[in-house]
């Protein structure tokens, strides 16, 4: 006869007990993970440990190739980290007297932009030794210089047709044709437009310290004096005509020329000083002066007002070298206008209602 052990009842015992241990285990552990969550997202996000701040560079070490041939011209050393690009360019100047600083454009890439002066050496420094690509740009000259000259010409050379100097027009044809009251009138107001031009450059504009290739300046005068010749010559001749209509043609075309150049003197003295700060973050507004009201409608209003003086100009003098002048003008106003209308619009968000960049609902 089998008998039954007497063990089972403990064993199972024991088996019940160990699962309700477990059980109790579970729901222990549970909540116990329940509080710890709890804890952790009461704390807030987890802050990331602080890196390690490694001891920045105090000098750097500049080394400038030629842009074409890549080869080493020469090290700046101990360059301080607030240094700029003209720092360089000065410390350059003194180991290669030749190549002053206008003279001298630095990029990171061979191709790339030319650096600008006031651009620090930390900015562009990827570790202490920072290589540079160098480019003659050949001879160069101020802009002040530049606008100096290109302004200075068209009014003396227009003075010396106005008086008919010998060798320029027949003299007893001069002597013996008396001039009409235009002509004095268009010399008044060639001298006004120039004159203005030169002041304005001399104390109202302000000029960048910047330089411009020297073929710049002499394209420039060459397009300018050029034109004031042939446009000087064909007025003050002893043969020229006044235009169709008469005084009334001359009178309104004069009062249209003068309303233009005070126009684009307040405007250009807007251009200067943008609002109270002198500073240059906001886009130039409108204020009391209704010159100034032209920036409703346009970008750009000094080319708006340049460009309405010399098709008065034109209407008062009625010769073709003025209108020639004008039309070329025109041109290259506009596309100033339309590159500088592109920039306001992505610089300015409160720029959107100005639609037009120099000419009113057109252009």
């Amino acid at each position: 006869m089998f008998t039954r052990p007497k063990s089972l009842p403990s064993e199972s015992k024991r088996e019940l007990f160990s699962q309700g241990a477990t059980r109790s285990m579970l729901k222990n552990n549970m909540r116990n993970f329940h509080s710890l969550s709890q804890l952790v997202l009461s704390a807030g996000p987890l802050k990331s440990t602080p890196a390690v701040k490694h001891a920045k560079t105090s000098h750097f070490e500049i080394e400038i190739l030629d842009a074409q041939t890549r080869k080493q011209i020469c090290i700046v050393d101990k360059v301080m980290q607030t240094s700029t690009i003209h720092d360089v360019k000065q410390k350059f100047h003194k180991e290669y007297p030749n190549w002053y600083p206008s003279r001298v454009g630095l990029q990171l890439e061979r191709g790339g932009p030319f650096l600008k002066d006031y651009i620090t050496i930390q900015s562009v420094a990827a570790s202490s030794i920072v290589t540079l690509y160098f480019t003659d740009l050949g001879k160069q000259v101020s802009w002040t210089t530049v606008f100096l000259a290109e302004y200075t010409g068209p009014l003396l050379i227009y003075l010396l047709f106005y008086l008919r100097i010998p060798y320029i027009y027949d003299m007893k044809e001069s002597s013996r044709r008396m001039r009409h009251s235009v002509v004095h009138l268009a010399c008044f107001c060639h001298c006004i437009h120039y004159i203005r031009y030169l002041l304005e450059t001399l104390f109202v504009h302000r000029v960048s310290a910047g330089h411009t290739p020297l073929k710049n300046l002499i394209k420039g005068c060459a397009f300018y004096w050029g034109f004031t010749s042939w446009i000087a010559y064909y007025i003050n001749h002893p043969r020229y005509t006044p235009p169709s209509f008469g005084n009334r043609q001359v009178t309104v075309s004069a009062i249209n020329f003068l309303i233009c150049e005070a126009g684009n003197h307040f405007i250009n003295v807007v251009l200067a000083h943008p609002n109270h700060t002198g500073t240059n973050a906001c886009f130039p507004s409108p204020n009391y002066n209704p010159f100034t009201w032209m920036f409703f409608l346009v970008s750009c209003p000094n080319y708006t007002y340049e460009i309405g003086s010399w098709i008065s100009f034109t209407v008062m003098t009625q010769t073709l070298p003025v209108g020639i002048f004008t039309l070329l003008m025109s041109i290259q106003m506009s596309l100033w206008a339309q590159k500088k209308h592109k920039i306001y619009l992505k610089k300015f968000n409160s720029y959107m209602h100005r639609k037009s960049a120099m000419i009113p609902f057109i252009l």
